[in-house]
């Protein structure tokens, strides 16, 4: 938790549609990202997961087909920053997350006002 956001990993919710933990390869988890402090503009989200022996951190989330994510990626900000202005949190339900992984990092990156300068903070949280 920081002065302008709270971050939990929990559970994931279990459905029929929604994928299950598989033995050896991966778990599953829920994310829910609060804004608590100042009203935002926009609001990006990322999840990194680490790799045994190597320095890289890789996506748990891309661009479908690698498409280009830029076009709508401003316009799907600009709708995440005003639901959590709303106190709506951004809910992820299920996600996917390698074994073999130790750290989960949530890395946030927003702007606060039409100037749009970005501010980062980065939750990182570690396998028990």
């Amino acid at each position: 938790m920081s002065k302008q956001w709270s971050v939990q990993i929990g559970e994931a919710e279990k459905g029929k549609d929604l994928v299950k933990p598989e033995k050896g390869q991966f778990n599953t988890y829920s994310i829910d990202v609060n804004n608590i402090g100042k009203d935002i503009n926009s609001v990006e989200i990322n999840l990194y997961r680490n790799e045994p022996n190597s320095i890289t951190k890789y996506s748990l989330f891309g661009c479908p087909d690698g498409q280009e994510c830029n076009e709508s990626q401003y316009e799907t900000a600009k709708a995440l920053a005003k639901q959590m202005n709303n106190g709506a949190p951004y809910h992820g339900a299920n996600f996917l997350l390698a074994e073999k992984a130790t750290e989960l990092e949530v890395e946030i990156i927003w702007t606060e006002n039409s100037e749009g300068r970005p501010l980062k903070e980065t939750f990182t949280f570690t396998a028990e």
